[in-house]
């Protein structure tokens, strides 16, 4: 297994990057964009929502990614019993040592796999805020560190909502992106039935890549160039989200910082040191629709958040190339027009 001592160089990442996607693909078949996006999120220093039918594979997809990667991971099933001390830690007393000592809770760990979350109350759910967005915990005054890389994959079924607590915005606005994994192809179902017909392939699944490396690699990602154009274009495209007819609440500036941070880890992704709005494209469907609610009557005439960004993404100008010695931009949104 490779470690590198200085920051890791574009060709370090997108080696170690292959490696964990050849392994997650193993277990996850047919759904290579699903596995990418995954990956973007984890060098972007983000989280993922899962949202899907059940079976589809939301918790495997979670589990081979945690698997492939050296680190610490924890699973926690959320349930409508489940305490916020359950997930951050509690302070217990201690008879010997005449003190109180911190046992943490499941979220002490570098990959935090969060299986139906959205079958936990409220407050167990707000548990998750402070160390999503400042990776640390709180408890009875005392702040305790998360380790790094720190990255929460949380599933949830959003067709069976019986005894089920819907997340709230401010929870959602902490997910840098939100896939559904969708049914396989017919002929991906066949692979998987060879596959897993037998054994699960998750329990030859052996880590390709350390937690040390990640750390490296998102170092990598964070120099990634973001051209002023294309950081405007990024703005806009949220600011859009704020005044369209169909939708009552837009996106955040968590959104757009969100937005950016993803765009330079798929720029990485694909081999380059600056990121094109083409990254930005790829992705503003995932990074904002998750976050949007649509009006009344845009629910009424069946109008779906993913629409609507799509929608603005087709009547947002986009920027031409310049610098860099970059090719020209790839393939823009049909209707969409360069400044």
């Amino acid at each position: 297994m490779t470690t590198y001592d200085d920051r890791a160089s574009l060709t370090d990442l997108t080696t170690t990057v292959e490696r964990v996607r050849r392994s997650v693909e193993g277990v996850i078949e047919g759904k290579p964009e699903v596995v990418r996006l995954s990956l973007t999120v984890l060098l972007a220093e983000g989280h993922l929502l899962i949202e899907d039918v059940p079976g589809v594979g939301k918790t495997m997809l979670a589990k081979a990614l945690a698997k492939s990667i050296d680190c610490s991971v924890r699973r926690i099933q959320f349930t409508p019993d489940l305490l916020p001390s359950d997930i951050t830690g509690v302070s217990i007393w201690d008879q010997q040592r005449r003190d109180f000592e911190f046992k943490p809770g499941a979220i002490f760990a570098q990959i935090v796999i969060g299986d139906e979350i959205n079958r936990a109350s409220p407050k167990t759910q707000s548990a998750l805020l402070e160390s999503m967005e400042e990776r640390q915990v709180t408890i009875d005054g005392q702040t305790y560190e998360l380790p790094s890389p720190f990255m929460v994959v949380a599933t949830q079924n959003p067709v069976e909502m019986e005894g089920t607590y819907p997340l709230p915005e401010a929870q959602r606005d902490r997910f840098m992106a939100r896939v559904s994994i969708g049914y396989p192809s017919p002929e991906a179902e066949l692979q998987m039935l060879d596959i897993h017909g037998g054994a699960s392939p998750l329990d030859d699944l052996q880590p390709v890549a350390h937690a040390h490396d990640i750390v490296k690699l998102v170092d990598a990602v964070r120099s990634v160039h973001v051209a002023d154009s294309v950081r405007r274009y990024a703005v806009d495209l949220v600011a859009a989200t704020r005044s369209h007819p169909d939708l009552r609440l837009g996106a955040s500036p968590r959104a757009t910082l969100h937005l950016l941070r993803a765009a330079k880890a798929s720029a990485a992704l694909s081999g380059r040191e600056y990121a094109l709005p083409d990254d930005v494209q790829g992705l503003a469907v995932q990074v904002l629709a998750h976050r949007l609610l649509p009006t009344a009557q845009a629910q009424l005439n069946r109008r779906t958040s993913e629409q609507v960004v799509l929608e603005i993404l087709q009547h947002t100008s986009v920027p031409a190339a310049s610098g860099h010695g970059s090719p020209m931009y790839g393939q823009q949104p049909p209707g969409a027009r360069r400044l």
